[in-house]
């Protein structure tokens, strides 16, 4: 049973143990890419620029792009549900554990029913899941007690969501950013002038090039069906690892490694 649901831990010691598993997590976020994680990234890089039709990389470009301008300029993505106060980490954990076993049903529903339609939906699917990863994002905002009616914490929404796709040489400076989110953001305008900070076209590229070998095999006929399910589900759980673990570092002020 998951330490979160242990009645004997009272709210002190499930903090320890939150921050033991953060330190845990940043160790491994921030480590150096070794030689089967660099070779990967290779092969990676040639499967993007070789297999991977262009028509792919152009649905996903406009969509990423869209999806910025959406989450930032909009509140489309803005949950019916309220914002959360006054509860402790544990129970803050415990709904985003059943938000996350949520979201990866969706996932794993939605990736089924277009790997079962052939290439067209397959790339139909690229679109789908990132609204259902910025979906997922908004509701865990309100869930940790963060409003997303504010334009900077959809701004560290789409941190987070960079963070969990972008390569290993990379991350060790969006955790940074999202490490001191709370510092930097307390000189930010209310406004959104600050938006020019952030290096879209590296964001583009980013996820772009973090459809890995399981989106890829989606494209593949007779295995669109059982490949979409899967990969999905395993995004979506990437996502919700992050997106979890960068709350409750907000909540915590951080990790000492």
């Amino acid at each position: 049973m998951p330490f979160y649901k242990d009645p004997k831990i009272n709210e002190e010691m499930y903090e320890e143990h939150v921050r033991a598993d953060l330190n845990h997590w940043v160790r491994k976020l921030l480590q150096r890419p070794g030689l089967v994680e660099r070779t990967s990234k290779v092969i990676q890089t040639k499967v993007n620029d070789k297999i991977i039709p262009q028509k792919v990389h152009t649905v996903i470009t406009a969509t990423v792009k869209g999806l910025i301008k959406s989450v930032v300029f909009g509140l489309e993505y803005v949950p019916n549900s309220p914002t959360i106060y006054g509860i402790s980490l544990r129970e803050r954990d415990l709904k985003a554990q059943s938000l996350l076993t949520k979201y990866r049903k969706v996932a794993a529903a939605e990736g089924a029913g277009t790997g079962a339609g052939g290439f067209t939906l397959a790339v139909a699917d690229f679109p789908a899941l990132i609204v259902i990863k910025m979906k997922f994002l908004f509701e865990l905002a309100h869930i940790y007690g963060f409003s997303t009616e504010d334009y900077r914490e959809r701004l560290f929404l789409l941190y987070v969501f960079q963070l969990a796709f972008s390569s290993q040489e990379k991350r060790p400076e969006l955790y940074n950013v999202i490490l001191n989110w709370d510092k930097n953001i307390a000189n930010w305008p209310v406004e959104k002038e600050s938006l020019q900070q952030v290096n879209w076209e590296q964001f583009q590229r980013e996820y772009r090039d973090a459809i890995d070998f399981r989106k890829t095999l989606q494209l593949i006929p007779g295995l669109g069906i059982i490949v979409g399910a899967w990969a999905n589900y395993g995004l979506l759980d990437d996502l919700g690892i992050v997106g979890i673990n960068c709350y409750r570092m907000r909540i915590l002020g951080g990790v000492k490694l």
